[in-house]
């Protein structure tokens, strides 16, 4: 893997230009919102006690585009990510600014996560274990393709809640497929997903707890858009038997933040993209974790499980129908912890009912706190 990282030094160089980019051009870029007005207030469920700028997702679009262009061939297939990415981030920043209605706004994410359909980046075909290759006709292969794509614009939008917090999990989902697309020989998607992390990682320079800008829509948009449509060019069409595992582990906590708090809003009737505070972070906020302890909480959730997704790429415990004892053990207890963690988690934020006493003790203190807080602005 070494090997493959000093022939192809441009991946590296492509997150390194991209974090310096970002670093430069955010505080610009949160000076021009601050004068044009596109600021989150507080209030609601915002959790920022004072107005912070939005469209960040401006600087970390340059940012991603430069080491794009500047690396890569312009093929058919980098051209569609770049123009749907254009889009995504477009639309993101129209609803920074004006605060589109969901229709128009799904009609434009629709939009940018078709286009790279029409470009090539979609699934034809996918290898499953103990299956092999599966191919798929364009009309399932595309569709799935766009829903796909629009489903992790959505789940890193509601992952943006917290300061910090999409950016850490998306540099460490882009970090981790720039590595298994490389082993792969996927080379364009290895500097995709490379510019993406260097852009998180300059982005949480400003956007850490205390947050000095937010990414907005426009940077939320762009991150989700370009993952999952990489994940499609770099890892799913492969002829690897785990390679539908990767997306899938790297993204699990966005996914399942995000099923779970839709299940709960069709459950008691509402809106699926009303906004609410029932998301993971608004959880651990509710029991007493600082902004920061929850981001970084999250951050190590995801960090396992992309470990377990680099350890089913990594670790040969099965090669030629032959297993390898050792190393399917490692890859055992890989998962183990990845599992453990994440049940852990679910007990721990009470996403499911159990009986947690420490949950029902910071929601009693909180409720209270909140009712004293109502009482002391009635008075």
């Amino acid at each position: 893997m070494w090997e493959a990282f000093r022939d192809h030094l441009e991946v590296l160089w492509a997150a390194v230009i991209a974090l310096v980019i970002v670093a430069a051009l955010t505080p610009a870029v949160g000076g021009m919102a601050r004068l044009l007005g596109v600021v989150d207030n507080p209030g609601g469920r915002r959790i920022n006690r004072r107005p912070i700028p939005r469209l960040g997702g401006l600087a970390m679009f340059l940012g991603f585009l430069v080491p794009s262009l500047a690396f890569l061939d312009l093929t058919r297939e980098l051209r569609g990510i770049l123009l749907g990415a254009a889009v995504a981030t477009t639309v993101g920043a129209i609803d920074d600014f004006r605060g589109l209605p969901w229709l128009p706004k799904l009609a434009g994410q629709v939009a940018a996560a078709a286009i790279p359909t029409a470009f090539g980046v979609w699934v034809d075909h996918f290898t499953l274990p103990f299956v092999g290759v599966h191919t798929l006709s364009p009309w399932v292969g595309i569709p799935l393709t766009v829903v796909w794509i629009l489903a992790i614009m959505n789940m890193v939008n509601f992952l943006d809640g917290l300061d910090g917090l999409a950016a850490g999990v998306c540099g460490i989902a882009g970090g981790t497929f720039s590595v298994v697309a490389l082993s792969l020989g996927k080379v364009g998607p290895a500097v995709v997903s490379a510019a993406i992390c260097g852009v998180c990682i300059g982005f949480l320079r400003h956007n850490f707890y205390p947050a000095r800008i937010f990414m907005g829509d426009s940077g939320a948009m762009l991150l989700g858009f370009v993952l999952a449509a990489v994940s499609v060019q770099g890892l799913l069409k492969t002829a690897a038997t785990v390679a539908l595992a990767f997306p899938l582990l790297v993204l699990a906590v966005p996914i399942l933040d995000t099923s779970f708090v839709v299940l709960k809003r069709l459950k008691y009737g509402q809106p699926i993209y009303a906004a609410d505070r029932s998301h993971f972070h608004h959880r651990f906020l509710n029991i007493g974790f600082s902004q920061r302890r929850a981001a970084v909480t999250i951050w190590a959730w995801v960090a396992v499980l992309a470990a377990a997704a680099l350890a089913t790429r990594f670790i040969p415990f099965r090669e030629h129908g032959n297993w390898h004892t050792g190393s399917t053990i490692a890859v055992g207890l890989i998962a183990f912890v990845a599992l453990a963690a994440s049940v852990y988690m679910v007990y721990l934020l009470e996403i499911v009912k159990l009986a947690n006493p420490y949950i029902k003790r910071r929601l009693a203190e909180e409720r209270r706190r909140q009712d004293a807080e109502q009482t002391r602005l009635s008075a």
